[in-house]
């Protein structure tokens, strides 16, 4: 039985602008219209969801995420999906953290595929990643270089449910690696991250080429150039390849990626290319003295940033005031731009006629007044 709703008095955000007086019409789970209340005639059978002057935008699309709220993505991730879900994530990528076992990791996210609606596969650092980067490189149990006996295991065990593999470039042997990825999953995607790959390591991936770089900013490094001139390494590939999208995280105080920086990333790659993430974790050292006062980030025994505690509406929050992004603009970032890289935008990541009615109401500061999933207001 077809059930209609419609949302009113919305401030609804759209791609290309916003819709100050807006309505939304949803058929079951799907969007069947929107537009200037002056326009469309609301149907005396629908029910009428009032916005009370909310801005409505798509759902967000994180793409890293380890965990939440003490919740493990891959291990405890009905509970971490609520709990993202309470924060205006409608899809997520669960990703491993660096201790854990993958394998194990992809198995249990296998089982809940098709039962999690906001669950849309895996994004897996590593497990070839440089030991000189990231919070756990150097504990990892991969580390003793790229070999075919271990990873096509881990690799068949995948299907298609692991959408992005990211790896560090300048490993040798990588290529058989991304060679086999490819082979079980045809429309896999590779990501740059943990590395200090010169641009020129990055293109010799040929067509296994990263579409997308893992927290831009963070974690990479710079080959040594002689004459105390800049070295050159990941960052700049980045900034150089057009097509390539750039994931940040913008936490409170700005510890991962520095004002300047992250307005520097938007200049650059132009906000259709970068992508809002989390990178979400669920450790519980304390941080070192010099940090006390920062509330969002997660960190190693010995005082090294290990991810954040941030949730999507927090992290579109700070892009705005951090860089002079607007509104529109964070959700493009923190919606559109993922569901494109996940080559999901057919179904979610903007408002548009036919897509699903996965929304989130928030006001001026990214405050999440209603979560709707599927077309159903959720209730928390």
């Amino acid at each position: 039985m077809e059930k209609i709703k419609y949302i009113s008095n919305a401030q609804v955000v759209l791609e290309n602008g916003i819709i100050w007086d807006g309505v939304i019409g949803i058929s079951n789970d799907r969007i069947i219209n929107y537009g200037s209340a002056i326009d469309i005639k609301i149907p005396d059978n629908a029910e009428v969801i009032d916005a009370q002057g909310a801005y409505v935008g798509p759902g967000f699309v994180d793409i890293h995420v380890h965990g939440g709220n003490g919740f493990a993505a891959c291990f405890e991730t009905e509970k971490a999906a609520d709990f993202f879900l309470q924060h205006g994530t409608t899809s997520f990528l669960a990703t491993p953290s660096g201790n854990q076992d993958k394998i194990e990791a992809i198995k249990n996210v296998k089982k809940l595929i098709n039962k999690i609606p906001q669950l849309k596969g895996m994004y897996v650092e590593g497990p070839y990643l440089n030991p000189k980067y990231g919070a756990f490189a150097k504990s990892s149990p991969w580390g003793d270089g790229v070999n075919e006996k271990d990873y096509k295991p881990l690799l068949d065990e995948t299907g298609d449910v692991v959408k992005i593999w990211m790896v560090a470039p300048e490993l040798e042997g990588i290529t058989g690696f991304l060679e086999y990825a490819r082979k079980v999953n045809p429309n896999v995607i590779f990501a740059v991250g943990h590395s200090e790959a010169t641009p020129a390591q990055i293109r010799a991936m040929g067509q296994y080429k990263p579409a997308v770089h893992t927290h831009v900013m963070d974690a990479t490094g710079r080959q040594p150039v002689p004459g105390g001139t800049r070295g050159y390494g990941p960052d700049e590939y980045c900034f150089l390849e057009p097509d390539i999208y750039a994931e940040l995280i913008s936490d409170s105080c700005a510890v991962h990626v520095n004002p300047d920086l992250q307005r520097l990333v938007i200049k650059n790659k132009g906000i259709n290319r970068v992508i809002l993430i989390t990178d979400s974790t669920i450790h519980k050292n304390p941080p070192p003295e010099a940090l006390s006062h920062v509330t969002d980030l997660n960190f190693t025994p010995t005082g090294g940033i290990a991810g954040s505690k941030l949730t999507m509406d927090v992290a579109c929050r700070n892009i705005m005031t951090h860089t002079d992004t607007s509104i529109a603009q964070a959700f493009l970032m923190a919606s559109t731009n993922p569901a494109k890289l996940l080559g999901l935008d057919e179904e979610i990541g903007s408002i548009a006629k036919g897509k699903i009615a996965d929304l989130v109401f928030v006001d001026d500061k990214f405050n999440v007044q209603k979560v709707m999933l599927g077309g159903d207001l959720c209730k928390f």
